[in-house]
């Protein structure tokens, strides 16, 4: 009964009222909601460009405590920075040096940490170059602790496949899609990388990421330039080219250095670098790497020598990369 005289109170309303009761105000709705989600976005817009100014800046990066104290103490000394900015927990600086406007973060230790931080950053700021300095170790043979690399490739040497062995040990059962790409250590195959970026239909396999050219140049520039590095009574040597390797392990094995050195040629092994490379491709970004030598990842006698280099050595890296800042327009 009740739904029979509803009915019959409907039919008898002008569209006028249909209107005034019912269309006007879920259209004034939704025009309110689609308000609401504008001015969120532009909000949610303006928070992430505040304080650029319209400068664009150099992204500098440091994985952890000994690195970004380097980096505070040649790039900030006792001055101020001209803005902080928190995003997710990362602690964003603004610094001018010498004429450049500097944005010094940290990357975080390991791959995972380095690639959201560098992509966050490239989000929320407008970088021009990104940066990074810190300690690595040492796998050409040539190189000493103390000594200062900057690659000119980078490469994932974890990227890979683990396999099984024949039950007749003549090798190990690969997958039918997989074709080595490289020689492999025991059981683990490494791979390339798949990787996408604007341009590309889908993702392509990437051997190497590689650093900028004309950030090279300017690091070839700067190496005359650089006073000297004494680690251990030692003048250190500061070498531009060749290649790095990284991946999210802390290796201290000489045989496993043996053989990355061999498949690679690799100047230098750490955490952060290729994830920072891989990031920097996809987003078209040129960047730069120095790596200081705080260990010989496996090579030397007894413990790794890490823990008590990487303070002294982590400033080696940040005053080279202060001289190819120098170099910088």
């Amino acid at each position: 009964m009740k739904n029979q005289h509803l009915k019959t109170w409907f039919q008898q309303l002008t569209p006028n009222q249909i209107h005034r009761a019912w269309v006007r105000p879920i259209t004034d709705g939704l025009g309110c909601l689609m308000l609401v989600l504008f001015t969120g976005c532009a909000t949610s817009q303006r928070l992430a460009t505040e304080g650029r100014g319209g400068a664009p800046l150099i992204a500098v990066m440091a994985a952890y405590g000994p690195e970004i104290a380097a980096h505070e103490t040649i790039f900030l000394g006792t001055n101020q920075p001209v803005r902080v900015t928190t995003i997710n927990g990362v602690v964003f600086k603004q610094v001018r040096f010498e004429g450049h406007d500097l944005l010094l973060f940290p990357s975080g230790v390991s791959m995972v940490n380095a690639a959201m931080t560098t992509q966050l950053a490239l989000e929320r700021f407008p970088i021009s170059h990104v940066l990074f300095a810190g300690i690595a170790g040492g796998i050409n043979p040539a190189h000493q602790i103390g000594d200062v690399v900057i690659p000119e490739k980078w490469f994932h040497h974890s990227e890979a496949v683990y396999l099984n062995p024949k039950p007749d040990a003549s090798g190990y059962v690969l997958p039918s899609y997989f074709t080595p790409p490289y020689e492999n250590f025991g059981f683990m195959f490494p791979d390339h990388v798949s990787a996408v970026r604007a341009g590309l239909k889908e993702p392509a396999k990437q051997a190497h990421f590689g650093a900028d050219p004309e950030l090279l140049a300017a690091a070839r520039r700067a190496v005359p330039t650089v006073p000297p590095l004494v680690y251990s009574g030692r003048r250190a040597e500061v070498a531009v080219g060749g290649n790095g390797i990284a991946g999210p392990v802390f290796m201290d094995n000489r045989e496993y250095r043996q053989w990355a050195f061999r498949v690679w040629q690799a100047e230098c092994l750490d955490m952060e670098s290729t994830a920072i490379a891989q990031v920097c491709w996809a987003n078209r970004k040129p960047f730069l790497i120095v790596r200081s030598l705080s260990d010989l990842a496996g090579g030397q006698e007894g413990v790794n020598a890490a823990d008590t280099t990487e303070g002294p050595v982590s400033g080696h890296a940040t005053i080279v990369l202060r001289e190819v800042i120098r170099q910088l327009p």
